[in-house]
């Protein structure tokens, strides 16, 4: 589906937008692929390794709505990826992320429209179910106006949807590199949060499929949760350095022990999927279907259990150690 048409990736330059491009690159003959992020020097690093023909490296600010308007002009499809993501800096300059995060969005959804743009999603997080931390909240508030601009669509051909999962493993400022940096560095022990603490993992090819993907499967407005599986941070330090003695450094402003992917209170709306979940919105539509138990490709969902919540800690699947190694290489 991706073949002669033009996509715009917001955030472009991160790990999500590298792998991403790589991937279109690889199994498609998109007409143009646009970069739009802020940092110049970035793009000039990602020119290196992609100066195809159908490349296209825009400097802006998603916190720009004229801008965005310009560089969504004749675009086909838009996957949103910027966003201030770091927890903690998130606690300590709460009004730079809601700036990006929710004012950003705003902005993708109005240029998105003012283009008759086919179809945008826009990638969310963990931590946007039941928040507790500014970002989470953020990209929750994010998650709800994608959701709800389709019913701003009114005459217009766009649609929108959401695109949920977990950490992503190797990711910039994940705590894979972070722990590799230390070792490497000669370290004497591991900082570890909190014992117990566990999150869902997910790689990056995974996460770009995903995406991709669910623009087949979308019909605007769902959620769209990913069966990853979870990992406990206390293995994967132990499966990256097995000699090295852990230390407990206490949870960071806004952490929490475990994530969530499909809230308890979204239950009566979320269908299960063969490999995937789907939270449907809460509010009805006037003019599209508000029937999500059957995604766009024909695939049928099933009602998930009064009160089912999918968090880290419930989780079926834990990474072994060996699979741990395994999903970091």
């Amino acid at each position: 589906m991706f073949n002669n048409k033009n996509i715009l990736i917001t955030g472009g330059t991160g790990s999500f937008g590298k792998k991403c491009i790589e991937i279109l690159l690889a199994k498609y003959q998109p007409k143009k692929i646009i970069v739009y992020s802020r940092d110049e020097l970035k793009q000039f690093e990602m020119q290196q390794d992609f100066s195809q023909p159908c490349m296209r490296y825009f400097i802006g600010d998603v916190r720009d709505g004229e801008r965005l308007r310009r560089a969504m002009k004749g675009v086909n499809y838009v996957i949103h990826a910027a966003a201030l993501k770091q927890v903690p800096a998130a606690e300590y300059n709460p009004m730079e992320c809601i700036k990006t995060n929710i004012n950003g969005a705003e902005n993708v959804i109005n240029a998105a429209l003012d283009n008759e743009v086919c179809k945008v999603i826009a990638l969310s997080t963990d931590k946007a179910a039941n928040p507790v931390n500014l970002y989470g909240a953020t990209k929750l508030a994010s998650d709800k106006l994608f959701v709800a601009a389709n019913n701003m669509a009114g005459g217009h051909k766009t649609v929108f949807s959401v695109v949920r999962y977990g950490n992503v493993v190797c990711s910039r400022g994940s705590v894979v590199p972070f722990f590799q940096k230390l070792i490497d560095d000669g370290a004497t022990e591991l900082p570890i949060t909190h014992e117990d603490m566990t999150r869902f993992w997910i790689t990056l090819p995974q996460g770009v499929d995903l995406v991709l993907k669910s623009f087949e499967r979308m019909l605007g407005g769902e959620i769209f949760v990913p069966k990853i599986p979870s990992v406990k941070i206390t293995e994967l330090a132990r499966a990256m350095a097995p000699d090295l003695p852990q230390k407990i450094v206490g949870i960071r402003p806004g952490e929490k022990l475990h994530e969530i992917m499909c809230p308890a209170d979204d239950s009566y709306h979320t269908f299960e999927f063969k490999d995937y979940y789907v939270i449907a919105p809460s509010i009805n539509f006037s003019s599209r279907t508000n029937d999500f138990t059957i995604n766009a490709l024909g695939d049928k969902g099933s009602e998930v259990a009064a009160g089912f919540e999918y968090n880290s800690r419930n989780n079926p699947h834990f990474l072994t150690a060996d699979e741990i190694l395994e999903y970091n290489r």
